[in-house]
């Protein structure tokens, strides 16, 4: 048997792969990837680490991916800890708002009272999707600990779990609302909060 011929067959025999790489965003130990500012982000035991545990910060702020991402599953873990308003979010399919670190776009939101809420970031400004049942969505929730964040977005269709408890099943009805975008980490202004996430991995859709 020729060599081409033997090597057709082979390669025949060989199922396709047809489900997406999931890859990490972050490394561990490096912001690679990621642009904000570097005095409110780092690195600290294996996770991103932001805000600030000793002043009120004044504003939102946010780090976000270089890279744009269109239909995915986004999952990564979140602890929050601080004094005041201690709040976060994670950003997807959102972009930069030009002069300032805010960001634009879907918020997948975290903090007490907020878990299981999708909050529309500088756009429509305002909750537009909750959990159908958010006592549940409170159960799950781990205080002062971490908590598993499972995002998965396909089309206009936005969806959430929190430690494995669908906590949002939302679809978008604005055809004129981008379906890509930047993956974000929000650490909210009005409090002395740090946010740390890790084992933050994305798989394309």
């Amino acid at each position: 048997m020729k060599p081409t011929l033997l090597l057709a067959l082979l390669c025949a025999m060989v199922a396709p792969i047809t489900q997406a790489d999931t890859v990490a965003l972050f490394d561990g130990k490096t912001l690679a990837g990621w642009e904000g500012d570097k005095k409110l982000w780092w690195v600290e035991d294996g996770a991103i680490t932001g805000g600030s545990r000793t002043e009120v910060l004044p504003e939102n702020e946010f780090l976000a991916s270089q890279r744009s991402f269109a239909d995915f599953e986004l999952r990564l873990k979140i602890r929050l800890s601080g004094e005041g308003f201690v709040n976060s979010g994670i950003q997807i399919r959102s972009q930069r708002l030009p002069g300032g670190p805010e960001m634009i776009g879907y918020q997948v939101d975290a903090g007490d009272g907020w878990w299981g809420l999708l909050y529309d970031e500088s756009r429509r400004k305002d909750v537009i999707a909750r959990s159908s049942d958010m006592k549940a969505v409170a159960a799950a929730v781990r205080g002062n600990d971490w908590n598993e964040y499972r995002i998965r977005a396909e089309g206009p269709r936005i969806r959430t779990w929190i430690n494995g408890v669908p906590a949002l099943d939302y679809t978008e009805r604005d055809a004129s609302i981008a379906l890509a975008g930047r993956i974000g980490i929000q650490v909210h202004g009005g409090g002395k909060t740090i946010v740390q996430v890790k084992d933050v991995t994305i798989e394309a859709l």
